[in-house]
C-alpha cells in the first residue's frame, strides 16, 4: 500500500497493524501537507492587550492522528519526527503570515530538534520565516520537552546560534518536564511558561500560590518574563495579575482557533481592568513538628564494587532514576548522580579508562545525610548553609546511623513551603480563618492598589456571660458558627474574612453590595444563634450571669455589632490607621442594642494603633 493511498476508516485500521498503518497514515499527511494551524492568544496581563500567539497544529479531523500527542508519539515510533516538526514550523509560520496576527508567534520546536539537527534547524526555519516575511524578532523559539535532555552544552550552542539569527527562546511547562529548571538555568531565557498544573485552582491552593511566587521572584532577578498558562478563571486571573505574573494564556483568555481573534473579550478586558486585589488562598496552622521521615523514599543501593558501567546500566535501565546511593554494609558512603555519570561518559575515551573502575570514583563523597527524626526546619538549614548541588542530588537519611532510604530536595522545599504558609499565627486554629498578620498583609495590599473598600469590624454582644454560663466548648461552637456565617456572605474572589482573635473578626469588602451582605450575615446570626441556648433562655429571651463585680446580671441573648469603615484611595497610608478607625466604629455599634450595623462617615485619618479585642 502507497504512503499516498486511500485509507480505510479509523476504527478498522485501529484494529488491523496500527504501528504499521499508523505509520503509512502519517506519510500519507505529511506528503499532502493535510496538517492545519490553531492558534492561541498570548495576554498581557495589565492592560489586556493580545501580544503574542503560541502557534498548535491539528492532524485531520477524521484521524486518530488529530491530536497531537499521537501525532508526534507515531512519528517518533517510525523515525518521522523531524519531517513532522519540520512541517508544523512551515504551516504555523505560513498561516500566521497569512492572518496578519498582531504581535509575536510563539513557535514550538523540540529541544532534541534542536541539538542533533542545529544547521538544518535553522536554515529551514530561517528560509520560512524570510518565505513568508516574518521578522525573526516576532518570533519566539519555544521548547517543548518531549523526553529528558541531558546535552546541556550543545543545547547552549544551539540557542546562542538562534539567538545570534534575531529570535528570543521560551521555555514551555515550568514545573511538569524532565528538567526544566535546570534548561532555565542553563539557557536564560526570554521567556518561561508555568505548567496549567500550578495555575488552574491557585485561588484555593496556597502551595500552588507560593509556587508560582517563587517562581515569579527568580524571574523578577533573572530578567525573565512569565506566561502562566491554562487559566480557565477570572479569579485566577486576578490572582495571577496581582502576583505581577507579566503575560497569560488559557481558555478564559481565548481557546486555540483556527482564525483567532486580534482582541480580548470585552468582559475579561473589564475583569483585569478593576481596581482591587485578588484574595490569597490561605491555610490553618500545623500544630506539630514534622520529621524528614515524611519524605523517605526507597532507592536501591549500590555496594562500592560496583564499577561505573555496571552504574551506568542501572541508570539508562530507568529514565526516572537521577541518584543512586552507594553503601557499604548498611553506611552510607556518598552518592552517584545521572547528571555527573552521563556527563564523564560523554567525553572521549572516559568511558574507555573509567568504565571498570569502581563507582567510588564518581561519587560525591559527601553527601547530606540525616536521621530520620531531623526535623525538617533543621535540615532545611543545613541545605541552605550547603553547596547548591545538595539540593539536586537530595540527602541521605538514616536510622542509628543506617541507610534506609532517600529524600529530595524538591520534597523538602515543598513541605518547608507548606509549613510557613500554614504557620500558626497566620490562622486562628478555631476557625481556620486567617489570623492577624494576612489581615494586616491584605489591608496593605489593598491600600498599595488605590481602590476603594470597606473594612467590617465584627464583635459578639454578651459573650464572655454565655461562655460562663454555657461553658467554653459550648462559645467555642458560637465562635465557629459566626466565622462560617462571615465566609458564606463573602464573595470568595473580593472579600477577605479574617479571625482577629477571640469573638473579634473583620470582613475587608470590596464588594459594592456589602451592606446588604452585613444585612444578610446579622439575619443568619440572629437565626442560628437561638438553637445555643436552653428553652428556657429563649422564652424569657436572655440569662442570668455574674458581671466582673460578682453581680447577678440578666443577659438578653447574643448578638453582633458591625462596625464599618469605607476606606477611599490615599486616604489611610498603613494598616494601623485603619485598624484604629475600624474599632472606633465597632465600638459605636455595641452602643445600639441587639443586632446592630454602624457606619464610620468622618473622612479624616486618625494616629496609627495597633488592632486589638473590643
Amino acid at each position: 500500500m502507497s504512503p499516498s493511498a486511500a485509507l480505510p476508516n479509523n476504527v478498522t485500521y485501529l484494529r488491523a497493524a496500527p504501528d504499521e498503518l499508523l505509520g503509512q497514515h502519517l506519510l500519507d499527511i505529511i506528503q499532502r501537507r493535510q496538517l492545519h494551524a490553531l492558534f492561541q492568544p498570548i495576554v498581557h496581563m495589565q492592560s489586556g492587550e493580545i501580544i503574542a500567539y503560541e502557534g498548535l497544529v491539528r492532524g485531520p479531523s477524521d484521524s486518530p492522528l488529530h491530536s497531537p500527542l499521537n501525532l508526534f508519539r507515531v512519528a517518533r515510533a517510525n523515525h518521522l519526527a523531524r519531517e513532522v516538526e519540520y512541517l508544523c514550523r512551515r504551516i504555523v509560520l505560513e498561516r500566521f503570515a497569512e492572518l496578519k496576527l498582531p504581535g509575536k508567534l510563539f513557535l514550538n520546536v523540540s529541544p532534541e530538534s534542536l541539538v542533533r539537527q542545529p544547521d538544518g534547524v535553522q536554515g529551514e526555519t530561517l528560509g520560512y520565516i524570510h518565505e513568508f516575511g516574518i521578522n525573526p524578532a516576532n518570533v519566539i523559539i519555544e521548547l517543548t520537552e518531549n523526553q529528558p535532555t541531558y546535552d546541556y552544552e550543545l543545547m547552549r550552542e544551539a540557542v546562542l546560534h538562534y539567538r545570534n539569527m534575531g529570535f528570543q527562546i521560551a521555555i514551555d511547562d515550568l514545573g511538569e518536564g524532565f528538567s526544566s529548571l535546570r534548561l532555565w538555568s542553563e539557557l536564560r531565557p526570554e521567556f518561561v511558561k508555568i505548567d496549567m498544573h500550578f495555575i488552574q485552582g491557585i485561588d484555593h491552593d496556597p502551595v500552588k500560590l507560593q509556587f508560582v511566587r517563587s517562581i515569579q521572584e527568580i524571574a523578577d532577578k533573572s530578567n525573565t518574563l512569565v506566561i502562566a498558562e491554562g487559566i480557565e478563571k477570572a479569579a485566577e486571573l486576578l490572582l495571577l495579575r496581582d502576583l505581577g505574573v507579566a503575560y497569560g494564556q488559557g481558555y478564559h483568555l481565548g481557546r486555540p482557533h483556527a482564525v483567532p481573534a486580534k482582541a480580548l473579550p470585552a468582559e475579561v478586558v473589564k475583569v483585569l481592568g478593576r481596581n482591587g486585589v485578588a484574595v490569597y488562598p490561605q491555610r490553618a496552622a500545623e500544630r506539630n513538628a514534622v520529621s524528614i521521615r515524611k519524605l523517605l523514599h526507597e532507592v536501591a543501593t549500590v555496594p562500592p564494587s560496583m564499577n561505573n558501567n555496571e552504574v551506568y546500566e542501572i541508570f539508562m535501565a530507568d529514565p526516572k532514576l537521577l541518584i543512586i546511593p552507594v553503601v557499604d554494609a548498611g553506611q552510607p558512603l556518598g552518592l552517584v548522580s545521572r547528571f555527573d555519570m552521563i556527563d564523564h561518559f560523554a567525553r572521549p575515551y572516559q568511558r574507555e579508562l573509567y568504565g571498570k573502575k569502581p563507582c567510588t570514583l564518581f561519587m560525591d563523597p559527601k553527601p547530606i545525610i540525616a536521621e530520620a527524626d531531623t526535623s525538617l526546619q533543621d535540615l532545611s538549614r543545613r541545605m541552605a548553609e550547603s553547596d547548591a548541588h545538595h539540593l539536586f542530588n537530595g540527602f541521605i537519611i538514616t536510622e542509628g546511623g543506617r541507610y534506609i532510604g532517600m529524600g529530595t530536595g524538591h520534597d523538602l522545599m515543598r513541605e518547608i513551603t507548606q509549613m510557613q504558609i500554614t504557620a500558626a499565627r497566620y490562622a486562628n486554629p478555631l476557625t481556620q480563618l486567617p489570623g492577624n498578620v494576612p489581615i494586616n498583609e491584605h489591608i496593605d495590599r489593598l491600600l498599595e492598589s488605590a481602590t476603594r473598600f470597606w473594612v467590617c469590624y465584627v464583635d459578639l454582644d454578651h459573650f464572655k456571660p454565655f461562655n460562663d454560663v454555657y461553658g467554653y466548648r459550648r462559645g467555642d461552637d458560637v465562635i465557629q458558627l459566626t466565622g462560617n456565617i462571615l465566609a458564606k456572605h463573602g464573595d470568595h474572589g473580593r472579600d477577605f474574612v479574617g479571625h482577629i482573635g477571640g469573638d473579634d473578626f473583620v470582613i475587608l469588602f470590596q464588594s459594592e453590595d456589602w451592606e446588604q451582605r452585613c444585612q444578610a450575615i446579622l439575619d443568619d446570626f440572629a437565626t442560628a444563634i437561638v438553637d445555643f441556648y436552653s428553652y428556657e433562655d429563649r422564652e424569657r429571651g436572655g440569662y442570668i450571669s455574674e458581671d466582673r463585680q460578682g453581680k447577678k446580671v440578666f443577659y438578653s441573648l447574643m448578638s453582633l455589632s458591625a462596625g464599618v469603615l469605607r476606606v477611599e484611595p490615599h486616604q489611610f497610608y498603613s494598616h494601623h490607621q485603619i485598624a484604629a478607625r475600624a474599632a472606633d466604629a465597632k465600638k459605636q455599634a455595641k452602643k445600639i442594642h441587639g443586632n446592630s450595623l454602624f457606619l464610620d462617615r468622618r473622612m479624616q485619618s486618625t494616629e496609627p494603633s495597633p488592632i486589638v479585642n473590643a
